[in-house]
C-alpha cells in the first residue's frame, strides 16, 4: 500500500537510502512503508514489514505498556528527537532483541495521517559499543571469580578460563601455556580452537625468537601482535599463519618476578586487540595466576602435612627401634666378653657379623631421623679432610663408575663447627643431585678451603640474620662441583625452594636442597649455587670455623677407665635395656641401683643416707604423664648438687632441646644404640664435668 499525496522519485530515493531505519506508520499503528535499513535492523523482508502492526516489533513483556503510550501519543502527537531515552528495545523477526533509539516525526501538520519513526541501533554508537563490550568483559571476569571461589579443582578452572576468554573476546583461539620445571619449554595446558599441530600437552621451546618465549621475557608486560605478516620482533608462528590467524594478544602469568606461563588469544582479523582486550586478558591472567599459586600452596601444605605425619611416625619408630638395637648390641657385647666365646674361634665370626648388622641398622635409623628432620643439631669441630675423604670413599662404591671423584682440601683449611652427621647428609644430598646431572658420567669434586671473602649477597643475608656484619675469615668454604648439565638461571633461583624439583614424577621430592639450606642456616652459615647450562654446577657451603684448634677426639672404640665402686642410679623403663646397662656397669665394678621410672628414682634419691655419684637415665620414661628424664635430672641435682648426669636418648627432639638449655651445666647426651665403650666415654666425660 502506498501513502496518498504527491510523491516524487527524489523523496522515495531519500527514504530508501536513509542510513537509519525508517517506518511510516498510520494512526492505527500499521506500517505502510519501510526502508531497507529498517528491514536489516529488524530482520524482516521489506514486503513483510509493510502492513505489519507496529506492536509486533515490541517485546511481549512491554507490549501493553507500549500500546497505551501509542494511544496517548496519537491524541497529542509531537516531534520526539533521538537521545532522550536509552532503554528502548525492539523485537526482531527471530525473537531476539536489540537496543534502539527512536525519533518520532508526526506529519499531521502537513495534513497527512502518519508518523515517521526513525530507528537507530544503539550498538552502532562507538561509545555505546565500547560500553557494552566492557560490560561483557566485566561479566565474564565476575563469573570466573565466582567459579574460582566455589570450585576447588584447579584443573577445571584451568580449562574454563580459555572458554570464557574466547566467548568474551569472540575470537577463534585462546591457549594457556605453563612453564615446565626446567624452564626450557612451555606445555600447552588448555585451550579452545586448538590447532592440529599443537594438541594439549604439546611442548614449545622457551626461546626469545618465538612468540611464547618473547612474551615470557617481557617482565610481566603483555604483547600485542597487530599482524603476523609484519611482525619483526620474533618469528611468526607458522601454525597460526597456516590457519589464517592474523593478530594475537598474549599476557604472561607472572608472580613476584617470575613467569609461570602465558595466556594467548588469536584472531583472523588484523588489529583485533585494543586496550580493552588487553585489560580483560590481564585480569583473567591475574586470576589464573592466583588459582595456580593457590593450588601449588595447597599441594605443598598437603605434602608438608604428610611429611609431618611421616616424621612423627618415624620418630616413634626410631625410639623403639633404638631401644631394641641397644638390647641386641649390648647382649652381643656381653656374649663377646664371655671366656668360652673368646676361646671359641667359630663363635667370633657370627658375633662380629651380628655387630656389623646392628651398626648398619643404627645408621638406617639415623637416616630416617635425618629425613624427618627430627634430630637436634649438635655442633662440634669437624675435621674436613677426614669427612670428605670418608664420603668420597663411600660414594666411589655406590655411584656410577663413569663418575670420577676427587677431594681437594687446602693444607691450612681449619675445622668447621657443625653437626657432623647432618653435614655429611647435606653433602650427600648435593652429591646425589650432581650424579643425576651427569647421566653419561663426569667428575665430582669435593673441596674445602678457608674463606677469603663471603659473596656480597650472602654477607648481607648473614648480617641481617646475625644482627651484625660477619667477618669473612670466620668461615670455611666447602664446595661440591660437578661437570653435569648445569642449571638455567630460572631453575637456579628456585633451587632451594621446598618441593621444587626438575626431576620427573617419582624421582624427587624437591626437599633435598631445601633441607641443605635449612641445615646451613641453622648452623649460622650460608650456601650459594653457581651454575651455567652445559657447564656444570658448584654448590658452596659457608660454615663457621672453629675459633681455636680443638683437642683431637679419642679414637672410636678406645676404652675409658671407670673407677670401680662408682655408685650409679640407672633409670630405664625398658627392662631389657636396663639389664644391658646393668651388665656393662657391673663389668666395671660399679654399684648399680636400678629404677623403672622417675618417681621410683626420686624416692631412692630422697631416701635418708642416699649417696650416688652418677645418674644414668633415659629421656623418655614410659608413656603418659610420667616425668621425663630431663626433669628427673634437674630434681636430682637439686637434691645432690655434685651429682654427674648422663641422659640416654633413642629419640626425643623436644626433650633433647630442653636438655640443652636452661642449665649452666648441661647433661651428657648418649644416643641409643650405644656400645660399651661409648657408655664408658660418656660416663667418664660426665664425671670430669
Amino acid at each position: 500500500m502506498s501513502p496518498p499525496g504527491d510523491e516524487t522519485s527524489l523523496y522515495r530515493s531519500l527514504f530508501a537510502a536513509y542510513p537509519d531505519g525508517l517506518l511510516l506508520v498510520d494512526l492505527e499503528g500499521r506500517i505502510v512503508l519501510a526502508n531497507a535499513a529498517a528491514a536489516r535492523l529488524l530482520g524482516y523482508p521489506i514486503e513483510e514489514l509493510t502492513g505489519l502492526q507496529v506492536d509486533e516489533l515490541v517485546p511481549d513483556a512491554i507490549r501493553s505498556r507500549h500500546a497505551a503510550y501509542r494511544d496517548a501519543y496519537g491524541r497529542a502527537p509531537r516531534p520526539r528527537p533521538m537521545g532522550l531515552q536509552m532503554d528502548l528495545v525492539a523485537k526482531r523477526r527471530d525473537g531476539s532483541e536489540v537496543m534502539v533509539e527512536i525519533a518520532l516525526s508526526p506529519l499531521q501538520d502537513q495534513g497527512l495521517p502518519y508518523v515517521v519513526a526513525a530507528i537507530r541501533d544503539v550498538g552502532a554508537y562507538p561509545r555505546v559499543r565500547q560500553a557494552l563490550r566492557r560490560a561483557r568483559y566485566a561479566e565474564h571476569i565476575a563469573q570466573m571469580s565466582r567459579l574460582a571461589v566455589q570450585e576447588p579443582d584447579p584443573e577445571l578452572l584451568l580449562h574454563q578460563v580459555p572458554a570464557a576468554a574466547a566467548d568474551a573476546l569472540q575470537v577463534e583461539l585462546v591457549q594457556v601455556y605453563l612453564l615446565e620445571p626446567d624452564a626450557q619449554s612451555f606445555r600447552l595446558a588448555s585451550g579452545v580452537g586448538l590447532l592440529p599441530e599443537e594438541p594439549l600437552g604439546a611442548l614449545l621451546p622457551n626461546r626469545p625468537d618465538t612468540l611464547i618465549g618473547f612474551l615470557a621475557a617481557q617482565d610481566g608486560q603483555p604483547v600485542t601482535v597487530h599482524d603476523h605478516a609484519t611482525e619483526a620482533r620474533f618469528r611468526p608462528p607458522q601454525a597460526c599463519l597456516r590457519h589464517g590467524l592474523v593478530s594475537a594478544l598474549g599476557v604472561p602469568l607472572f608472580d613476584k618476578g617470575r613467569v609461570m606461563g602465558v595466556l594467548l588469544a588469536g584472531s583472523r582479523q588484523p588489529d583485533r586487540f585494543g586496550d580493552d582486550e588487553r585489560r580483560f586478558l590481564e585480569s583473567l591472567a591475574n586470576l589464573l595466576t592466583t588459582l595456580l599459586l593457590r593450588a601449588q600452596s595447597e599441594e605443598a601444605l598437603r605434602h608438608a602435612q604428610r611429611l609431618e605425619s611421616v616424621g612423627q611416625l618415624t620418630g616413634g619408630i626410631a625410639h623403639d627401634f633404638n631401644n631394641l638395637l641397644t638390647v641386641i648390641q649390648g647382649n652381643l657385647q656381653v656374649l663377646e666378653a664371655l671366656p668360652e666365646i673368646e676361646a671359641a674361634e667359630h663363635g667370633q665370626q657370627p658375633l662380629a657379623s651380628a655387630m656389623r648388622a646392628t651398626r648398619r641398622a643404627a645408621e638406617l635409623t639415623g637416616k630416617l631421623l635425618a629425613f624427618s628432620r627430627r634430630q637436634m643439631l649438635q655442633p662440634s669441630p669437624v675435621h674436613l679432610p677426614a669427612l670428605l675423604q670418608s664420603l668420597s670413599d663411600m660414594l666411589a662404591r655406590t655411584l656410577d663408575q663413569r663418575i670420577r671423584i676427587r677431594v681437594q682440601v687446602a693444607p691450612e683449611c681449619p675445622a668447621c663447627l657443625a653437626d657432623p652427621g647432618q653435614l655429611e647428609s647435606a653433602l650427600l644430598n648435593i652429591a646425589i643431585n650432581a650424579r643425576d646431572a651427569m647421566p653419561q658420567g663426569g667428575e665430582l669434586i669435593f673441596s674445602a678451603r678457608p674463606c677469603e671473602r663471603l659473596p656480597a649477597p650472602l654477607h648481607q643475608e648473614l648480617s641481617e640474620s646475625l644482627g651484625t656484619p660477619p667477618r669473612h675469615e670466620n668461615y670455611v668454604a666447602v664446595s661440591i662441583s660437578d661437570t653435569g648439565t648445569g642449571m638455567p638461571e630460572a631453575v637456579r633461583k628456585r633451587a632451594f625452594e621446598p618441593f621444587f624439583t626438575t626431576k620427573e614424577a617419582g624421582r624427587g621430592t624437591g626437599l633435598g636442597l631445601s633441607t641443605v639450606y635449612g641445615f646451613v642456616k641453622q648452623s649460622k652459615g650460608g650456601v650459594t649455587i653457581d651454575s651455567t647450562p652445559g657447564d656444570g654446577t658448584t654448590v658452596t657451603l659457608y660454615l663457621p670455623r672453629v675459633p681455636t684448634a680443638p683437642q683431637a677426639p679419642a679414637a672410636h672404640g678406645t676404652a675409658t677407665h671407670i673407677t670401680p665402686g662408682l655408685k650409679v642410679l640407672a633409670v630405664e623403663d625398658e627392662p631389657e635395656v636396663l639389664r644391658v646397662v646393668q651388665a656393662f656397669l657391673a663389668g666395671w665394678g660399679c654399684e648399680v641401683t636400678p629404677a623403672r621410672n622417675a618417681e621410683q628414682a626420686l624416692g631412692l634419691l630422697q631416701a635418708q643416707g642416699a649417696s650416688f655419684d652418677l645418674l644414668l637415665t633415659d629421656l623418655v620414661l614410659g608413656p603418659g604423664p610420667s616425668m621425663p628424664g630431663t626433669q628427673l635430672a634437674a630434681r636430682a641435682r637439686q637434691l645432690h648438687p655434685g651429682l654427674a648426669v648422663v641422659l640416654m636418648s633413642g629419640y626425643a627432639s623436644d626433650l633433647l632441646a630442653s636438655a640443652s638449655q636452661g642449665e649452666p651445666q648441661q647433661p651428657e647426651l648418649l644416643h641409643k644404640p650405644f656400645t660399651r665403650e661409648e657408655l664408658a666415654a660418656a660416663i667418664a666425660k660426665a664425671m670430669r664435668r
